[in-house]
Protein backbone atom coordinates (compact mmCIF):
# COMPACT_ATOMS: atom_id res chain seq x y z
CA UNK A 1 0.00 0.00 0.00
CA UNK A 2 1.76 3.22 -1.26
CA UNK A 3 1.78 6.14 1.32
CA UNK A 4 2.56 8.85 -0.83
CA UNK A 5 -0.74 10.93 -0.77
CA UNK A 6 -2.09 14.20 -2.15
CA UNK A 7 -1.65 16.97 -0.21
CA UNK A 8 -3.22 20.71 0.11
CA UNK A 9 -1.54 23.96 1.02
CA UNK A 10 -4.52 25.71 3.45
CA UNK A 11 -4.48 29.38 3.28
CA UNK A 12 -1.49 29.64 5.81
CA UNK A 13 0.63 27.38 4.21
CA UNK A 14 0.33 24.36 6.16
CA UNK A 15 0.27 21.20 4.73
CA UNK A 16 -2.83 18.90 4.80
CA UNK A 17 -3.80 15.54 3.72
CA UNK A 18 -6.32 15.22 1.60
CA UNK A 19 -7.83 11.95 2.78
CA UNK A 20 -8.01 11.16 6.09
CA UNK A 21 -9.47 9.50 8.97
CA UNK A 22 -12.69 10.45 10.94
CA UNK A 23 -13.06 8.52 14.01
CA UNK A 24 -17.06 9.37 15.02
CA UNK A 25 -18.52 6.52 17.37
CA UNK A 26 -15.10 5.02 17.95
CA UNK A 27 -14.25 3.42 21.44
CA UNK A 28 -11.55 2.17 23.57
CA UNK A 29 -9.38 -0.42 21.83
CA UNK A 30 -11.99 0.28 18.62
CA UNK A 31 -10.59 3.30 18.01
CA UNK A 32 -6.93 2.39 19.29
CA UNK A 33 -6.76 -0.54 16.79
CA UNK A 34 -8.58 1.62 13.48
CA UNK A 35 -6.02 4.56 14.11
CA UNK A 36 -2.75 2.60 14.81
CA UNK A 37 -3.92 0.21 11.03
CA UNK A 38 -4.60 3.81 9.41
CA UNK A 39 -1.50 4.75 9.77
CA UNK A 40 0.17 1.65 8.81
CA UNK A 41 -1.75 1.59 5.76
CA UNK A 42 -0.92 5.57 5.26
CA UNK A 43 -3.35 7.59 6.21
CA UNK A 44 -1.57 10.61 8.02
CA UNK A 45 -4.72 12.61 9.17
CA UNK A 46 -6.51 11.66 12.24
CA UNK A 47 -10.28 13.98 12.74
CA UNK A 48 -11.16 13.41 16.43
CA UNK A 49 -13.04 15.66 18.67
CA UNK A 50 -13.81 16.50 22.37
CA UNK A 51 -17.94 15.52 21.67
CA UNK A 52 -16.54 11.83 20.04
CA UNK A 53 -15.20 10.95 23.70
CA UNK A 54 -12.30 9.15 22.24
CA UNK A 55 -8.97 11.49 22.03
CA UNK A 56 -7.45 9.39 24.85
CA UNK A 57 -7.49 7.21 22.32
CA UNK A 58 -6.67 8.45 19.33
CA UNK A 59 -3.55 9.97 21.29
CA UNK A 60 -2.16 6.28 22.51
CA UNK A 61 -2.28 5.43 18.81
CA UNK A 62 -0.69 8.15 18.17
CA UNK A 63 2.10 8.19 20.28
CA UNK A 64 2.17 4.24 19.99
CA UNK A 65 2.06 4.25 16.49
CA UNK A 66 6.23 5.29 16.11
CA UNK A 67 5.34 7.91 13.41
CA UNK A 68 6.95 10.95 13.55
CA UNK A 69 4.63 13.93 14.83
CA UNK A 70 5.70 16.21 12.32
CA UNK A 71 4.95 13.27 9.45
CA UNK A 72 1.38 13.33 11.34
CA UNK A 73 -2.01 15.64 10.73
CA UNK A 74 -4.06 16.10 14.04
CA UNK A 75 -7.45 17.80 14.39
CA UNK A 76 -9.83 18.04 17.43
CA UNK A 77 -12.89 20.34 17.73
CA UNK A 78 -14.12 22.11 20.51
CA UNK A 79 -17.68 20.38 21.91
CA UNK A 80 -20.72 22.27 21.62
CA UNK A 81 -21.35 22.36 25.49
CA UNK A 82 -17.55 23.87 26.07
CA UNK A 83 -17.67 26.78 23.90
CA UNK A 84 -17.29 30.49 24.99
CA UNK A 85 -14.08 32.65 24.94
CA UNK A 86 -12.44 31.18 28.63
CA UNK A 87 -14.09 27.64 28.10
CA UNK A 88 -12.73 26.94 25.13
CA UNK A 89 -9.49 27.86 26.44
CA UNK A 90 -9.93 25.47 29.06
CA UNK A 91 -11.49 22.73 26.58
CA UNK A 92 -8.51 23.00 24.30
CA UNK A 93 -6.36 22.36 27.21
CA UNK A 94 -8.25 19.59 27.95
CA UNK A 95 -8.44 18.18 24.46
CA UNK A 96 -4.15 18.38 24.76
CA UNK A 97 -3.86 16.29 27.96
CA UNK A 98 -6.27 13.65 27.44
CA UNK A 99 -4.45 13.36 23.59
CA UNK A 100 -0.65 13.49 25.62
CA UNK A 101 0.34 16.23 22.83
CA UNK A 102 2.10 18.91 22.36
CA UNK A 103 -0.31 20.96 19.76
CA UNK A 104 -2.66 20.31 17.49
CA UNK A 105 -2.48 20.62 13.83
CA UNK A 106 -6.17 21.79 13.43
CA UNK A 107 -8.58 22.91 15.62
CA UNK A 108 -11.92 23.58 15.06
CA UNK A 109 -15.41 24.99 16.38
CA UNK A 110 -17.64 21.97 16.21
CA UNK A 111 -21.30 23.87 15.45
CA UNK A 112 -21.89 27.09 14.99
CA UNK A 113 -24.31 27.25 18.41
CA UNK A 114 -25.72 30.61 18.17
CA UNK A 115 -24.99 32.42 22.00
CA UNK A 116 -21.46 31.25 21.86
CA UNK A 117 -19.54 30.96 18.60
CA UNK A 118 -18.75 34.50 17.77
CA UNK A 119 -16.69 34.11 21.89
CA UNK A 120 -15.45 30.77 20.71
CA UNK A 121 -13.37 31.83 16.97
CA UNK A 122 -11.70 34.28 19.33
CA UNK A 123 -10.45 31.98 21.56
CA UNK A 124 -9.29 30.10 18.82
CA UNK A 125 -7.58 32.87 17.32
CA UNK A 126 -5.99 33.60 20.39
CA UNK A 127 -4.71 29.98 20.37
CA UNK A 128 -3.44 30.24 16.98
CA UNK A 129 -1.61 33.72 17.92
CA UNK A 130 0.07 31.87 20.40
CA UNK A 131 1.50 29.01 18.16
CA UNK A 132 -0.57 26.48 19.94
CA UNK A 133 -2.30 24.99 17.04
CA UNK A 134 -1.13 25.24 13.01
CA UNK A 135 -4.47 26.37 11.86
CA UNK A 136 -8.00 26.75 13.36
CA UNK A 137 -11.26 26.27 11.43
CA UNK A 138 -14.78 25.43 11.54
CA UNK A 139 -17.20 22.58 11.10
CA UNK A 140 -20.94 22.67 10.26
CA UNK A 141 -20.97 26.51 8.64
CA UNK A 142 -22.83 27.23 5.80
CA UNK A 143 -22.76 30.74 4.06
CA UNK A 144 -24.82 32.61 6.80
CA UNK A 145 -22.22 31.62 9.26
CA UNK A 146 -19.53 32.24 7.10
CA UNK A 147 -20.35 36.08 6.42
CA UNK A 148 -21.29 36.54 9.87
CA UNK A 149 -17.91 35.30 10.90
CA UNK A 150 -16.32 37.51 8.41
CA UNK A 151 -17.71 40.31 9.95
CA UNK A 152 -15.41 40.18 13.27
CA UNK A 153 -12.91 37.86 12.32
CA UNK A 154 -8.87 38.92 12.37
CA UNK A 155 -8.37 35.25 11.21
CA UNK A 156 -10.40 33.30 9.09
CA UNK A 157 -11.23 29.72 9.04
CA UNK A 158 -8.16 27.50 7.32
CA UNK A 159 -10.70 24.79 6.96
CA UNK A 160 -14.50 24.48 7.21
CA UNK A 161 -15.81 20.79 7.31
CA UNK A 162 -19.27 19.89 6.52
CA UNK A 163 -21.47 17.44 5.34
CA UNK A 164 -20.68 17.03 1.63
CA UNK A 165 -21.81 14.47 -0.67
CA UNK A 166 -22.42 13.48 -4.31
CA UNK A 167 -26.00 13.21 -2.60
CA UNK A 168 -25.68 16.05 -0.98
CA UNK A 169 -23.61 18.47 -3.62
CA UNK A 170 -23.23 21.67 -1.51
CA UNK A 171 -22.40 24.10 -5.00
CA UNK A 172 -22.88 27.09 -3.87
CA UNK A 173 -20.84 26.58 -0.38
CA UNK A 174 -18.00 24.89 -2.35
CA UNK A 175 -17.37 27.79 -4.74
CA UNK A 176 -18.20 29.98 -1.79
CA UNK A 177 -14.81 28.68 0.11
CA UNK A 178 -12.86 28.51 -3.42
CA UNK A 179 -13.60 32.11 -3.09
CA UNK A 180 -12.58 32.81 0.13
CA UNK A 181 -9.47 30.69 0.54
CA UNK A 182 -11.14 28.32 3.11
CA UNK A 183 -10.32 24.48 2.69
CA UNK A 184 -13.69 22.48 2.31
CA UNK A 185 -13.54 18.92 4.01
CA UNK A 186 -15.90 16.35 3.85
CA UNK A 187 -17.56 14.37 6.87
CA UNK A 188 -19.93 11.29 5.97
CA UNK A 189 -18.64 11.41 2.32
CA UNK A 190 -19.78 7.86 1.68
CA UNK A 191 -23.23 8.89 2.81
CA UNK A 192 -22.70 6.07 5.34
CA UNK A 193 -23.25 2.94 2.65
CA UNK A 194 -27.05 4.20 2.34
CA UNK A 195 -26.41 4.47 -1.67
CA UNK A 196 -23.34 2.18 -2.52
CA UNK A 197 -26.13 0.31 -4.90
CA UNK A 198 -26.90 3.60 -6.96
CA UNK A 199 -26.96 2.09 -10.42
CA UNK A 200 -25.93 5.24 -11.62
CA UNK A 201 -22.98 5.40 -8.92
CA UNK A 202 -22.26 1.25 -9.70
CA UNK A 203 -22.12 2.11 -13.56
CA UNK A 204 -19.04 4.80 -12.76
CA UNK A 205 -17.39 2.29 -10.43
CA UNK A 206 -17.34 -0.54 -13.17
CA UNK A 207 -16.03 1.88 -16.00
CA UNK A 208 -13.03 2.27 -13.97
CA UNK A 209 -12.60 -1.11 -12.22
CA UNK A 210 -13.06 0.70 -8.66
CA UNK A 211 -15.35 0.51 -5.68
CA UNK A 212 -18.65 3.01 -5.32
CA UNK A 213 -16.24 4.55 -2.03
CA UNK A 214 -13.39 4.22 -4.23
CA UNK A 215 -15.18 6.43 -6.97
CA UNK A 216 -16.97 9.31 -4.23
CA UNK A 217 -13.41 9.37 -2.52
CA UNK A 218 -11.58 9.91 -5.52
CA UNK A 219 -14.18 12.38 -6.85
CA UNK A 220 -14.31 14.98 -3.85
CA UNK A 221 -10.30 14.28 -4.23
CA UNK A 222 -10.32 16.34 -7.97
CA UNK A 223 -12.90 18.64 -6.75
CA UNK A 224 -10.33 19.70 -4.52
CA UNK A 225 -12.61 18.52 -0.97
CA UNK A 226 -10.63 17.18 1.54
CA UNK A 227 -12.54 14.25 2.74
CA UNK A 228 -12.27 11.97 6.25
CA UNK A 229 -14.41 8.57 5.64
CA UNK A 230 -14.98 6.61 8.96
CA UNK A 231 -13.75 3.09 9.38
CA UNK A 232 -12.40 0.77 11.78
CA UNK A 233 -12.61 -2.28 8.70
CA UNK A 234 -9.04 -3.11 8.50
CA UNK A 235 -10.12 -4.62 4.77
CA UNK A 236 -12.50 -0.71 4.10
CA UNK A 237 -9.73 1.53 5.36
CA UNK A 238 -7.23 -0.37 2.93
CA UNK A 239 -9.95 0.31 0.21
CA UNK A 240 -11.02 3.90 0.64
CA UNK A 241 -6.72 4.86 0.78
CA UNK A 242 -6.53 2.99 -2.64
CA UNK A 243 -7.75 6.06 -4.64
CA UNK A 244 -4.27 7.46 -5.69
CA UNK A 245 -4.10 5.62 -8.73
CA UNK A 246 -6.82 5.98 -11.57
CA UNK A 247 -8.33 10.03 -12.21
CA UNK A 248 -12.07 10.17 -13.14
CA UNK A 249 -12.64 11.70 -16.35
CA UNK A 250 -14.44 15.72 -16.24
CA UNK A 251 -17.53 14.44 -17.89
CA UNK A 252 -18.53 11.47 -15.14
CA UNK A 253 -16.92 14.28 -12.75
CA UNK A 254 -19.87 16.35 -13.72
CA UNK A 255 -22.16 13.07 -13.68
CA UNK A 256 -21.58 12.39 -10.45
CA UNK A 257 -22.22 16.18 -9.47
CA UNK A 258 -25.65 15.58 -10.52
CA UNK A 259 -26.28 12.91 -8.25
CA UNK A 260 -27.39 15.04 -5.76
CA UNK A 261 -30.74 14.91 -3.75
CA UNK A 262 -30.47 17.08 -0.84
CA UNK A 263 -29.50 13.74 1.24
CA UNK A 264 -28.40 14.87 4.56
CA UNK A 265 -27.25 12.21 7.51
CA UNK A 266 -26.93 14.68 10.02
CA UNK A 267 -28.57 17.89 11.54
CA UNK A 268 -29.04 20.49 9.23
CA UNK A 269 -26.51 23.63 10.39
CA UNK A 270 -29.23 26.28 9.41
CA UNK A 271 -31.35 25.33 12.41
CA UNK A 272 -28.76 26.99 14.69
CA UNK A 273 -29.23 29.69 13.13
Amino acid sequence: MQTKQLMISLSNGVQMPLLGLGVYDMYKKEAVQAVLYALETGYRLIDTASMYRNETEIGNAVNQSGINRNELFITTKVNNDEQGYEKTLRAFDASLQKMNLDYVDLYMVHWPIKLTRKFTWKALERLYHEGRVKAIGVANYLIPFLDELSIEATVMPAVNQVEFSPYLFQEELLNYCREKNIQLQAYSPLVRGQRMNDPKLLSVAQKYNKTPAQIILRWAMQLGISTIPKSANPERLKENFDVFDFEINQEDISFICSFNENLRIVDDPMALL
